[in-house]
């Protein structure tokens, strides 16, 4: 239940308010909204660090891999790209394709670091960015998330009490400075008045002992009546301001009375508060104390999955190793079996002319063979045509 708010008391709803980092989400939309800011946060952040990224991707390729490391290429070709139609503006149409391939790109990257919370928290220490306008945002939307958990976790109830107490102090103090500023004016009129009335008896005064002295030679008589009637005035004057003075005195000592009354009244009011914030206190010191201890065990588990992903690094970097090694046999290999390939293929043109030069000696010798045969036919048919003639 929730306590009534007493007198001089806080009540506890407001306690609560005011200090919410005591309280717990309590319900599955809280935890869901909350873990789409925390989500977005951890986004923004992978953002600022990309553009670091790019700038040095031969140096975190090998952490990267290759999946995220091509996809970064990708990302930093859309970038010139974009910044290549911005500096050359016409074709809106290929800007919104850009834009768009932009996006998407962005939103694989991001896909593949959350899948891989482990990389980015690695990239988080060892990747140094300078002070941007971006970390204000962040800093902006953390602060606007601890208010929207803030609001979450405020019932309307507690709301309203809050504003209904914090108007209530605002009230009674504001009544008890008007009081005073009151008081004050008033005490500050009268002292006012007595001075300006003394004031006024002194000046009068003066004037009839400067009326006195002129005509002291001619008038001695009147000038002692004056100075008796004088005297006898000045006596009733400080006799009225004595009185005034007591009057003003008493109301003095009546406003003193009443402050001190108002002074025990808001000191009972803050002793209780001061028992209130004692009790909060050591609420906060023992959900310090849990924080603490939950801390350690996350640690602990932390530095044991540090030390399987240090494992799991040492164990890449030899098989990076053996697969340059490797590779560079491959290329070996390679360059053996091509320069065995143009050998075989030198060897064969070479064949191929050797086949060409002897089809042509043995067409030559063919020919000269069927040249020597006709000759040596037309000798013979020759020599017996001229034996019949004879």
């Amino acid at each position: 239940g929730m306590a009534a708010p007493g007198k001089a008391g806080i009540p506890l709803g407001v306690m609560k308010v005011l200090d919410p980092r005591q309280l717990k989400p309590d319900s599955m939309e809280t935890e869901r909204i909350l873990t789409v800011l925390d989500e977005t946060i951890v986004k923004l952040e992978i953002t600022r660090l990309i553009p670091r990224i790019t700038g040095s991707l031969e140096r975190f390729a090998r952490m990267l891999g290759p999946e995220i490391t091509s996809s970064l290429l990708e990302h930093q070709k859309l970038s010139m790209e974009i910044q290549h139609l911005l500096a050359s503006p016409g074709d809106e149409e290929s800007m919104r394709a850009v834009e768009q391939r932009l996006k998407c790109s962005l939103r694989n990257i991001l896909r593949l670091f959350l899948a891989n919370p482990l990389l980015y928290h690695g990239l988080k220490y060892e990747v140094r960015v300078r002070e941007s306008p971006a970390d204000v945002f962040i800093k902006a939307f953390m602060e606007f998330r601890d208010f929207t958990l803030e609001r979450l976790l405020t019932s309307p109830d507690e709301e309203k009490e809050k504003i209904q107490f914090m108007e209530d102090i605002s009230l009674r103090v504001e009544k008890n400075m008007e009081t005073i500023s009151a008081l004050r004016e008033e005490l500050a009129a009268i002292i006012q008045t007595r001075d300006e009335e003394v004031n006024r008896k002194d000046k009068t005064i003066e004037n009839l002992k400067t009326s006195m002295e002129d005509l002291a030679k001619d008038c001695k008589a009147d000038i002692q009546q004056i100075t008796k009637e004088g005297e006898k005035q000045q006596k009733e004057a400080e006799k009225a301001s004595q009185e005034r003075c007591a009057r003003l005195k008493q109301d003095v000592l009546r406003l003193g009375a009443q402050f001190n009354a108002l002074v025990l009244e808001h000191r009972a009011s803050e002793l209780v508060l001061r028992k209130q914030k004692c009790k909060v206190e050591k609420e906060i010191q023992k959900w310090v104390q849990k924080y603490d201890t939950d801390m350690e065990e996350k640690q602990a588990t932390y530095e044991e999955l540090q030390a399987v992903y240090n494992e799991e690094k040492a164990q890449l970097a030899l098989l990076m190793e053996k697969h340059a090694l490797l590779l560079q046999e491959y290329t070996q290999i390679e360059e053996e079996r091509r320069m065995l390939q143009e050998k075989e293929e030198e060897a064969a043109r070479e064949a191929a002319r050797r086949n060409d030069a002897a089809t042509c000696i043995q067409a030559f010798w063919k020919g000269y063979l069927v040249r020597s045969i006709y000759k040596s036919k037309l000798k013979k048919a020759k020599g017996k045509g001229k034996g019949k003639g004879k």
